[in-house]
């Protein structure tokens, strides 16, 4: 036989079938976990949403039914909330208003004051700056307790106690916040330099680099550090408390707890806790509608914190 028909011959033979590696079945133990993780976090979202459940039913309920432990009230009593708004000696408008202007201005001047200080530490190169950034961070060790007399002396030596309106709970925020500025130094270190090198090249100067720049990039860790600190002043009562005197300058948590000193039973009043619960839910829903519409740059700022460590 010729080499040619040699050839010919073994290109005609069939190849040996390939053999397959049997396919393996998803083992026990990995589904056991999944499932145990699985009800585990069932339970503990049942655990954390019970409670604003439970609140939401007893605001539905007339007086002598709201501790009876139903979540789908036995008799309908939708005028709890109309008739919080119709409290004597209670605001609750007012005080809405004063929450929601306090918390978005106090929340916006820490946000961009602690920005600027973060893009100072992250992108400029001068002596000590670790040793101050240390420090920084070092005040963050101090208790509200240890700050709050001396806080309180130079507001009254300021005169801004009394007649000085709600001065105190916003403008200590143009100073920024140590945490917030950790936060966002972070975002800015990750941050190439490049970027700021060839703006500069172009002629733009250092606050065009911040604004233009650094701003948009780490806008996740602006938005987080915002609604940190607009829950932060929605639900500060350690403040207003302190410095507030006047009804109509009140913020709602303080008016809350005004609330249940008037209708409470240890305030003398007639337990109308339907009352106080349908308060205390209207309380909480802006939060929650807040966290709705940036719940996706919350969760990516969050993220992306835990991944650069």
């Amino acid at each position: 036989m010729s080499q040619v028909e040699a050839l010919q011959s073994s290109e005609a033979m069939p190849l040996p079938p390939v053999a397959r590696a049997p396919r393996q079945s998803p083992r026990p133990a990995a589904g056991l976990k999944a499932a145990v993780f699985a009800v585990a976090i069932l339970l503990l979202s049942i655990l954390f949403i019970y409670p604003f459940i439970w609140a939401v039913s007893a605001s539905l309920k007339p007086q002598s039914e709201v501790f009876d432990n139903r979540l789908i009230p036995k008799h309908w009593a939708f005028h709890n909330y109309s008739d919080v708004f119709n409290i004597p000696d209670a605001p609750m408008l007012t005080w809405i208003w004063n929450s929601v202007w306090i918390s978005t201005v106090g929340a916006l001047a820490v946000t961009f004051s602690s920005a600027l200080i973060a893009f100072g530490f992250a992108y400029f190169r001068f002596p000590l700056r670790n040793l101050l950034f240390g420090v920084l961070l070092a005040t963050m060790m101090l208790p509200q307790e240890v700050t709050m007399i001396p806080t309180y002396l130079i507001w009254r030596k300021l005169g801004l106690i009394n007649h000085g309106g709600q001065y105190p709970l916003w403008v200590p925020n143009l100073f920024g916040s140590a945490f917030y500025v950790f936060l966002q130094r972070q975002f800015f270190l990750g941050i190439p330099r490049d970027y700021f090198e060839a703006a500069r090249m172009d002629g733009d100067n250092y606050w065009t680099m911040f604004w233009r720049i650094a701003v948009p990039l780490a806008k996740p860790a602006l938005i987080v550090t915002f609604i940190f600190e607009l829950q932060a002043k929605w639900f500060d009562l350690m403040q207003p408390l302190i410095y507030l005197r006047d009804t109509a300058l009140l913020t709602l948590p303080i008016g809350l707890k005004t609330i249940l000193d008037s209708f409470g039973q240890s305030g003398g009043g007639q337990g109308d806790w339907q009352l106080i619960v349908a308060a205390t839910v209207i309380a909480v829903i802006p939060m929650l509608i807040i966290f709705a519409i940036f719940q996706k740059y919350f969760l990516e700022g969050i993220s992306t914190q835990g991944r650069k460590g």
